[in-house]
């Protein structure tokens, strides 16, 4: 599973850029997605990388934001975070599950160099520490 993460706001974008932001469902800086991603999204991850974080989220880190940050679309059915993740891990799909598809997060705490690339700031591939970067947002 693959987390992304919005950083760059909406102002002097190309329009191909907020197009595929927008494909991704992130319509707002900060926001966030977990997806498993297929052959287009993986094209789609390659031309945004300079306007996004994203790397592999692990298990607990996912079941934390599930709890924290997602919203049910029907607010009378209950979710367990558990079920949740292995029903996505299968194939489901979020809207199946009574989940909205993007999380609102935070600004990070602590702040971030928002315009330099990973090892230096946070854009791009983060690997791993994507997970801490998350886990600074909730």
């Amino acid at each position: 599973m693959i987390c992304i993460i919005r950083i760059a706001g909406k102002v002097k974008l190309d329009r191909d850029v907020k197009e595929t932001l927008e494909r991704l469902r992130l319509g707002r800086k900060y926001s966030c997605v977990v997806i498993n991603p297929n052959k287009e999204q993986l094209g789609m991850i390659k031309k945004i990388k300079d306007f996004i974080a994203f790397g592999n989220i692990n298990h607990d880190t996912f079941e934390r934001l599930i709890n924290a940050r997602g919203k049910r679309i029907d607010k009378k059915k209950r979710t367990d975070s558990k079920k949740i993740i292995e029903d996505l891990e299968k194939g489901k799909k979020y809207e199946e599950l009574n989940l909205k598809p993007f999380f609102r997060l935070h600004p990070p705490r602590g702040g971030i160099d928002s315009k330099i690339h990973f090892p230096k700031g946070v854009l791009g591939n983060n690997g791993e520490k994507i997970n801490e970067l998350v886990g600074r947002m909730l």
